[in-house]
């Protein structure tokens, strides 16, 4: 007799809700700056030595130029989750703690009925924070002028690994000896979190 016990999908679930958790905090965006931001420092820089600096100032501005020019294109900082977007990040935290929760309670428990019945908040979990995801990756914090770019760090990446992790957690049938009883596990699974009903 096949164990009933459901292993793989709570356990998916369980490493994606670490890796989103710990997602958070890694950084999401690197910050580089661009031809104009360059070009804008050294303007600023030259304004300033001509105004109050000296001849050895200004000589020494001259050589700042070669170093900003280098700079173009390469990133000098980064930004996680947990520093830029302070209402995902909290939305993210709570998704990846009640995961983990429903994942570690059917896995320490000895039978799949509460795994069975907190299947569909889940998959609702994980679709929610897969989409949250999705949205920051497509698009990222605005950065004011033209001055910096921003491009993607892998924060945002295992963010969204973990997060389809759960939603796979939740849909992982739990047998994987029938692929008819597989499939009617998903299928109610989706009727629950949409309403749908497959045609039969």
């Amino acid at each position: 007799m096949a164990d009933q016990r459901p292993r793989y999908g709570p356990a998916l679930a369980t490493l994606g809700a670490i890796v989103l958790a710990v997602s958070v905090f890694l950084p999401w965006y690197g910050l580089s700056l661009t031809a104009n931001g360059a070009a804008f420092a050294q303007q600023a820089g030259d304004q300033a030595a001509s105004q109050y600096g000296n001849a050895a100032l200004q000589s020494y501005m001259g050589m700042l130029h070669a170093d900003l020019s280098g700079l173009v294109g390469h990133q000098f900082a980064a930004l996680s989750a947990h520093q830029v977007l302070h209402d995902l990040n909290v939305v993210l935290l709570l998704a990846a703690g009640f995961a983990l929760l429903i994942g570690l309670v059917a896995l320490a428990g000895g039978s799949s009925g509460s795994f069975e019945v907190n299947r569909g908040a889940l998959a609702l979990i994980g679709a929610v924070a897969t989409v949250c995801v999705l949205y920051r990756i497509v698009h990222p914090p605005a950065v004011e002028g033209n001055l910096f770019a921003i491009s993607l760090r892998e924060g945002a990446w295992l963010a969204l690994l973990g997060s389809l992790a759960i939603l796979g957690g939740a849909l992982w049938p739990r047998r994987l000896d029938s692929s008819a009883a597989s499939w009617d596990e998903v299928e109610g699974t989706l009727s629950t979190l949409s309403g749908w009903t497959p045609e039969t």
